[in-house]
């Protein structure tokens, strides 16, 4: 039998925010707000666990289909020393060369909350302070950009992890010596995408604009 207690966790379970239970019970205290008036008694109030989850079900399916095809979004961040050494124009003159369309764009200092919550995986490696120390020494440009398997394809643009290791004409492979000042990050799935453009920007953020060279790029 489900709970009510249990709807924040299954909320993110079905709306990938696992990682994030916050943004699960933010989306699930507003689903009752919109459905139901504050008039409404507290039995109806509490309406039965399995509606709402199969409600949140059918959300999360709509939700995620917009993710798909020539839809598909990523969040790409050019790191402090990628700002510093005035990479962030070749950085988005690679993605547009590829074809991807650019939604959002902010130069922003990023706060220790933020830079937290997108590294709270790795809040038990060693490294982790260091990280945080880097991360926020200087701005960040934050970006989100659109186009068919952007995730995957940008993945492939940025290089390895440890630029030793990237190739040539990739993003490392050109501009990064060591792991520590790798110059830019980019999601690793379309989940994480999710998760990372919502943690970084609002919706009213992110532009929904028609591309004319759409036509020339897709069949």
């Amino acid at each position: 039998m489900i709970h009510d207690d249990d709807l924040p966790q299954l909320a993110g379970d079905w709306l990938g925010t696992t990682s994030c239970p916050r943004l699960a019970g933010a989306f699930l205290g507003n689903v009752r707000m919109c459905v139901l008036p504050a008039s409404f008694p507290e039995s109806v109030l509490r309406p039965p666990a399995t509606m709402i989850c199969l409600f949140l079900s059918i959300f999360a399916y709509i939700f995620q289909s917009g993710w798909t095809g020539v839809n598909e979004r990523t969040f790409i961040a050019v790191k402090p020393d990628g700002v510093q050494r005035r990479l962030v124009g070749e950085i988005v003159r690679r993605f547009e060369k590829r074809g991807f369309k650019l939604v959002g764009l902010k130069l922003m200092q990023a706060s220790e909350d933020l830079l937290r919550e997108h590294y709270c995986d790795l809040r038990s490696k060693p490294f982790f302070s260091r990280l945080m120390t880097y991360m926020s020494s200087g701005p960040v440009v934050a970006m989100v950009w659109q186009g068919l398997d952007v995730v995957k394809t940008a993945r492939k643009m940025l290089g390895e992890t440890n630029p030793a290791e990237s190739l040539p004409g990739t993003i490392r492979g050109d501009f990064c010596v060591e792991t520590g000042r790798n110059v830019i990050h980019g999601s690793d799935s379309v989940e994480s995408a999710q998760k990372e453009i919502s943690l970084w920007f609002r919706q009213n953020e992110l532009q929904c604009w028609e591309d004319s060279s759409s036509r020339w790029i897709y069949n």
